[in-house]
């Protein structure tokens, strides 16, 4: 014999069913639970793919650049996810047809680009004088005044160094070498500094480049004419922030730049590092971990770390540090992971990577302090950060900044397998409860950078703070 319920009695046993579902938590999310996620999602790989083919390279400032910025809002909007945007200002570069041309031992149009920053400059031509590292010691008060200077791949400083160098003895431009052969173009910027080069800088290839070195070597003339119309202008551009509450108000930041030099897709610098955040969202996506997680597209990296040192000294991380940084840029598939310089992230570490079993790096945890990426203005603010020894395959690596950085260059492999890795460790750090909190003092900072003789570099960019003591030359 059936028996019915009433409809009340029915109507009371939905809710109470709907309610025990609600108050049920959902699974946990882990390391391991987060990187088969991402390894069986192929829809990070097609997000790449369409921002490449669709918008090319991404220099900041550009309409590009905006351009696919709406495309990752939307496509963030379409998760159910509310990114916001962090608005600054930075000195912005605008290229526009830069021209060098061989003159004598023949005539011809040569590859070249200008490099970031240089300013519009009238048509000139001048003797090719061979610099060689571009150092004082390459300079003589009898060089000929007008000529254009000739340096590199290596070079004795910066840029913008050896220009002021040059002008001070009377050059008119200079001609930096190309680290890569077969015709490679690697654009730069031509500082840090985000202020008009004091010369036109062009980057040329290798091979125009030793062939001008070996005909001067045997005392044969070289010359070249330029001119310039690029220029800089003040922009103003945004970061994009995507924020996944945690039980704790404690934040693990994970940051990518989202900008890249124009010549190029962008796709292994740093369309990678894009893809990889856009994967941690669609993996972190209604989870609650221990601590609150936020994801950082950075603009204006290229250009100079504009994004990233707005974020960490004036934006949301200035307001509220975050405990660790993770920088993604151009993260390949780990080999290692490391703590760049501050020890005691190291255990926490470890404990994520002995955790991986037998996906353990082969690297293990390493601890080598490096700068110049997105990291850097958060290590100078007192954060712990992290980041990967991840190498990206030479064939394709080669061509970074150049022409032929295409999605092409990466495989489905590469963008799954490396961001199976990192949401793994995101996760492990956002749970570990004995990582150490707060921030580092200016004088253990400070101590970081000396140990690692950096504190050169960082003053030769602008960035070493006059709180931290002298540099001794």
């Amino acid at each position: 014999m059936k028996r019915f319920l009433k409809h009340s009695d029915r109507r009371g046993l939905i809710v109470a069913l709907v309610m025990a579902a609600l108050s049920t938590p959902a699974m946990a999310l882990t390391p391991a639970g987060a990187a088969q996620k991402v390894l069986a999602d192929e829809a990070p790989v097609t997000f790449l793919e369409h921002l490449c083919d669709d918008h090319g390279g991404r220099l900041t400032g550009s309409a590009a650049n905006e351009a696919a910025l709406h495309d990752l809002e939307q496509a963030l909007h379409d998760l159910g996810l509310t990114p916001e945007r962090e608005t600054f200002s930075m000195p912005g570069w605008v290229r526009e047809e830069d021209t060098l041309r061989m003159i004598l031992p023949v005539k011809r149009k040569m590859r070249a680009i200008g490099l970031g920053y240089i300013e519009t400059s009238a048509a000139m031509e001048g003797a090719v004088v061979d610099l060689g590292r571009g150092g004082a010691e390459a300079f003589t008060d009898d060089m000929p005044t007008g000529a254009i200077g000739l340096f590199g791949p290596s070079a004795s400083g910066r840029a913008n160094d050896v220009a002021d160098r040059a002008k001070a003895h009377g050059f008119a431009g200079l001609m930096f070498i190309n680290r890569e052969g077969g015709g490679q173009l690697l654009a730069r910027t031509g500082g840090f500094h985000g202020e008009p080069l004091s010369l036109p800088i062009f980057s040329v290839t290798q091979e125009e480049g030793f062939w001008m070195r070996r005909l001067i070597a045997r005392g044969l003339p070289v010359k070249v004419g330029l001119r310039s119309r690029s220029y800089t202008q003040p922009i103003t551009t945004t970061n994009l922030r995507l924020r996944f509450p945690g039980k704790s108000a404690e934040t693990i930041v994970v940051g990518a730049h989202f900008d890249s030099w124009d010549r190029g897709q962008g796709a292994m610098d740093n369309g990678l590092g894009i893809a990889q955040l856009f994967a941690l969202a669609r993996t972190l996506r209604g989870q609650e971990l221990e601590r609150s997680v936020e994801l950082v597209w950075f603009n204006g990296e290229e250009q100079g770390l504009w994004g990233s040192r707005y974020a960490a000294t004036e934006g949301a991380d200035a307001e509220r540090p975050p405990i660790v940084m993770v920088n993604l840029d151009m993260v390949g598939v780990p080999i290692a992971v490391n703590a760049l310089g501050d020890a005691d992230l190291m255990p926490a570490l470890e404990r994520w990577n002995t955790g991986r079993g037998d996906a353990a790096l082969s690297g293990g945890v390493e601890n080598k302090t490096w700068i110049a990426s997105d990291h850097t203005p958060y290590q100078l603010a007192g954060v712990r950060t992290v980041t990967f020894n991840a190498p990206i395959p030479r064939e394709s690596v080669r061509f970074y900044h150049d022409f032929g950085d295409t999605f092409d260059k990466l495989s489905s492999e590469i963008i799954r397998e490396s961001s199976a890795v990192i949401a793994s460790l995101v996760v492990s750090l956002a749970d570990d409860p004995e990582l150490p909190g707060g921030t580092r003092d200016a004088a253990a900072t400070e101590e970081m950078f000396r140990n690692a003789k950096l504190e050169k570099r960082l003053q030769a960019v602008g960035m070493w703070p006059a709180e931290f003591g002298p540099v001794e030359p």
